[in-house]
């Protein structure tokens, strides 16, 4: 059967719900694993309310669990101008050397312009009071606007550039990181580095629920798919078909090969812990041999290895929700968001979680 989505319209509009602002998560849950999760049924059409670690109860013995061990870089720089003013730069993507691809604000800087960029920008005011000013004139960098929407930087080495980031948190976060989000907006198994978000689905685990659900005997695949401007890109087009996402790198390992392609035969259940996740195992049964996936997957999509879904709540009119709609159905998915409306789920990427099985 083929996996392509079907040439129909479909509106943006239908892909929308209301939300109160005062339910989008600010900060994560101290204990990752005590976040809600919502369970939905997509066969019996039921919903349960539990908390993460439950998810533990189902799974079946010999299921594959698979994880996003993709690592969010500090890629949030704050500078200034050398006429002055405020610049922020998410670096996007390495090109070569140190020139990256980059998202500048404000838009209006040209090519040839400079910006300066000290660590002491993104200090809190009492780590900014420890520095000597001296050390922190001394580990100034700068950057050049050197095309559209790219920077060439003038430092010693990439790892001096990340050092004067912070962690990318999304814009409805509505305030600086901190030093928690070194660690909370990181998932506990993140190792290649790569993304500019986080595969927030995986960030409701800790290291002892992995732990427990291996000795369980559900089996673990680790894949790479890192996240990049496509992921939370704005769909503009009314018909959602027309909407064309960017390329990401992924990676799909000869070990989680072989469990993914184990899995299929014997006709075990495969969990995708993340939309990231999700679109890596849809790209590989689709036959994609290159390392860079733009695989859009809405409503229409026949998923292909995805049984089961772990995934945060999405933003509305974005792929993320689209892709939770072709995997469950709009109507489930709507009446499941609209019950944790109801019982005042934290939504978002700090927020609770839902099973789709």
């Amino acid at each position: 059967m083929s996996s392509e989505p079907p040439p129909l319209a479909m509106k943006l509009s239908d892909f929308d719900y209301v939300l109160p602002k005062e339910l989008i998560a600010q900060y994560p849950q101290k204990e990752r694993d005590t976040a809600r999760l919502l369970v939905l049924n997509r066969k019996l059409g039921t919903i349960e309310h539990r908390i993460f670690k439950d998810i533990i109860n189902y799974f079946r013995n010999d299921d594959l669990l698979v994880l996003n061990n993709s690592k969010v870089l500090p890629s949030r720089l704050t500078g200034s101008r050398v006429t002055g003013g405020k610049v922020e730069v998410l670096l996007l993507n390495h090109k070569s050397g140190l020139t990256f691809n980059a998202l500048v604000r404000p838009s209006r800087i040209k090519v040839g312009e400079k910006i300066i960029f000290s660590p002491l920008a993104n200090m809190s005011k009492e780590r900014r009071g420890e520095m000597p000013l001296a050390g922190i004139n001394g580990q100034a960098i700068r950057c050049e606007m050197t095309g559209n929407n790219e920077v060439t930087f003038y430092a010693p080495d990439i790892d001096t550039i990340y050092r004067h980031g912070v962690m990318p948190l999304p814009p409805y976060i509505k305030r600086a990181p901190e030093e928690l989000d070194n660690v909370y907006y990181q998932t506990v198994y993140a190792k290649e580095d790569g993304s500019i978000a986080s595969p927030t689905a995986g960030l409701h685990f800790t290291k002892e629920l992995v732990a427990k659900i291996e000795s369980c005997g559900i089996n673990i695949a680790y894949i790479t798919l890192h996240i990049n401007y496509s992921t939370f890109k704005s769909v503009k087009a009314e018909d959602i078909t027309k909407h064309k996402m960017e390329k990401e790198y992924f990676r799909i390992s000869a070990e989680a090969k072989k469990s993914i392609d184990h899995a299929r035969l014997e006709k075990r259940r495969i969990f995708a812990a993340g939309t990231t996740a999700c679109r890596a195992l849809e790209s590989y049964a689709s036959g994609i041999k290159v390392e860079y996936t733009a695989l859009f997957i809405y409503p229409g999509y026949k998923l292909q290895i995805t049984d089961c879904l772990i995934t945060n709540f999405h933003l509305p009119r974005t792929t993320l929700f689209m892709l939770v709609c072709a995997f469950a159905g709009e109507k489930l998915v709507k009446n499941a968001y609209q019950e944790a409306v109801d019982r005042k789920y934290r939504f978002y990427s700090y927020g609770d979680a839902m099973l789709i099985i």
